[in-house]
């Protein structure tokens, strides 16, 4: 099991720490962050009077948290939905984190577990061939509008998921779910049609509510209200939505007829959208905002000469990736020019990563090989193949695969056509811009073309990322559970829009790995198809992994927490770990209260 480290905060203040990918999907969903217009004067206008941000030397919060107050945090990136069958990027999953509740949680050593707010009352019964899988849900858990959560609920959720008409980016997880049973009004039995190693992770997930979307088509839901309007938008968790101003901000409030045993402590979240990083850095700075989890390199040290501020630079469970389209119909003449192992491998040889991490990231990154977190019991480690910086190697390389220099343009042409591609990031994303830039300059220097391209956000993810037209993408996964399994990104199984493989590639090898490696329970086997995964995956190169990052996270002073459930970086949402538990202490003042 992956080994969590807890962060611990000083006295009783959290150090929220911003270990998702910013601006990068989870490996259930895809990708994030967009540029939006500048925040209107009414954003600004929530500014708390300056006494209140009198806290350099806060006194801790010995009575506890107290209710009220508004808990504001940052984002340059709004949403797209929040209906869990098709969340595919960070800012919706965060804001569903607050709205909807999850079957299971998980523990900071990523164990599943059960929680005061979790649907479930008690862990999955599992049969002794690791088949089958009975949840038993909680009889006073409700929606907003007082309909009870059944297990109604949890089987149209997941037939929905597995329905490959939905196309929900989460199908993977519920594809071997072969059957599933009412066997009461809270209890479901689940049969696999085969072992599934990581199915527990799978039930880590928010419900849809049956009652609302039941008679709505498959092919009707991602167009449905529900998910898009608050208003039209039923919720199960400790606050409800009650606002959503478009690129400027979300506002969620705590729900006075919540089940859950544990009440929500702070009355009103306020989810602030940015024009960019730079934006959100200037409104930390002023005390608009209580938490940004994306603070660019550049800004760091302008953070850190306010006293006020907690900064935490940490690595997360995230990493960032090249990632190449191998569908013909994305390339003038269907021309697809890294379409060769070989060129691929040069391209990698060809970009300086350690560079990148070095002066780009500051040294806050490292290098990865591999789709697995490094220190997991999955890291293949030296079997994953590293790619050193050596352009030389790289020229020498695409000479072989036969791509010759044009003198004149400086470019490389293979059978009349130049090596040129397009490079996709998000807009917004100082971080890819910059690295974006690097790509450019170190594959200019063996004779590639790299043309930069930033899209905006809700426009990126639904008709480029989802749908699998682009050319490359500069992008980031998080590792969002602690199981290894990956076949949701790179099996053939999985090509869009009912699967995350947007790059359209297809190893036969690969793909039997992967189902091995999910078809057996024991840890050491699995231990084995790992690491000739890694070895596999990085001698092919669908992706070229270039390194493990974490976000400079800022916190303002008028946030209170418990040790117990300070945040813990390593999980997903783990910056908004036990955030219900959260509140005002008696001498410090939360924003807007």
């Amino acid at each position: 099991m992956v080994s969590i480290r807890k962060w611990l905060s000083l006295v009783l203040y959290v150090m929220l720490v911003g270990a998702l990918l910013a601006a990068c999907s989870s490996d259930k969903g895809g990708s994030t962050t967009t540029e939006n217009p500048p925040p209107s004067n009414e954003q600004t206008d929530t500014n708390t009077p300056d006494d209140s941000k009198e806290t350099d030397n806060p006194p801790a919060a010995e009575d506890g948290p107290v209710d009220g107050g508004t808990l504001t945090f940052s984002s340059f990136t709004d949403i797209v939905t929040i209906n869990p069958i098709f969340i595919n990027d960070t800012a919706s999953s965060d804001a569903a984190h607050f709205l909807l509740a999850k079957v299971y949680d998980l523990a900071p050593d990523g164990q599943i577990v059960v929680e005061p707010w979790s649907l479930a009352a008690e862990l999955p019964e599992i049969s002794e061939d690791s088949k089958t899988y009975t949840v038993k849900l909680k009889p006073e858990a409700k929606w907003t509008d007082g309909t009870p959560v059944t297990a109604d609920d949890l089987i149209y959720t997941i037939e929905t998921i597995k329905n490959e008409d939905t196309g929900s980016p989460a199908r993977s997880t519920m594809e071997k779910v072969a059957k599933t049973e009412k066997v009461d009004d809270h209890t479901v039995k689940i049969t696999l049609s085969e072992v599934f190693a990581p199915f527990q992770y799978s039930l880590v997930i928010e419900l849809a509510p049956a009652h609302i979307l039941k008679d709505v088509p498959v092919k009707k839901l991602l167009d449905h209200e529900y998910g898009k309007d608050p208003a039209k938008t039923v919720t199960n968790g400790p606050w409800k939505w009650t606002e959503w101003q478009k690129t400027q901000h979300l506002t969620f409030e705590k729900d006075p007829n919540y089940w859950g045993a544990t009440k929500p402590h702070i009355d009103k979240i306020v989810y602030k959208i940015y024009a960019d990083q730079n934006t959100e850095v200037q409104a930390l700075l002023k005390g608009d905002t209580d938490h940004t989890s994306a603070i660019p390199v550049v800004q760091v040290e302008a953070v850190k000469k306010n006293s006020s501020i907690t900064l935490i630079q940490e690595p997360g469970p995230s990493y960032e990736f090249i990632g190449f389209n191998f569908k013909e119909d994305n390339f003038p003449d269907k021309f697809v020019p890294f379409a060769t192992q070989k060129t691929r491998q040069a391209i990698a040889y060809a970009l300086n990563r350690q560079g990148m991490v070095d002066n780009v990231l500051k040294g806050t990154g490292v290098l990865m090989n591999s789709p697995f977190l490094p220190g997991s019991w999955a890291d293949p480690g030296d079997n994953a193949v590293n790619y050193e910086y050596n352009p030389e190697k790289a020229k020498q390389l695409l000479a072989e695969d036969g791509w010759v220099l044009n003198e004149k343009t400086g470019i490389l042409e293979k059978d009349g056509k130049k090596f040129s591609f397009e490079l996709e990031y998000n807009a917004g994303n100082s971080r890819r811009e910059a690295i974006a830039q690097v790509i450019q300059s170190n594959l200019k220097e063996v004779g590639i073309e790299v043309i930069p391209k930033a899209i905006d956000f809700s426009i990126w993810v639904p008709q480029h990322l989802n749908v699998g037209k682009y050319q490359t993408i500069l992008l980031g996964w998080s590792l969002e559970d602690p199981d290894p399994n990956a076949d949701s990104i790179f099996s053939s199984k999985f090509f869009p829009p009912a699967g995350q493989n947007m790059g359209w590639y297809k190893n036969e090898k690969l793909d039997q790995l992967w189902v091995d490696g999910y078809s057996t329970i024991d840890q050491e086997e699995r231990k084995k198809v790992y690491a000739e995964i890694g070895k596999e995956i990085s001698t092919d190169l669908p992706y070229i992994f270039l390194y493990r990052y974490g976000n400079a996270t800022g916190i303002g002073p008028r946030v209170a927490y418990a040790e117990e459930d300070a945040p813990v970086p390593t999980l997903p949402k783990g910056y908004f770990y036990h955030v219900i538990n959260g509140g005002s202490s008696r001498n410090v003042r939360l924003l807007n209260r």
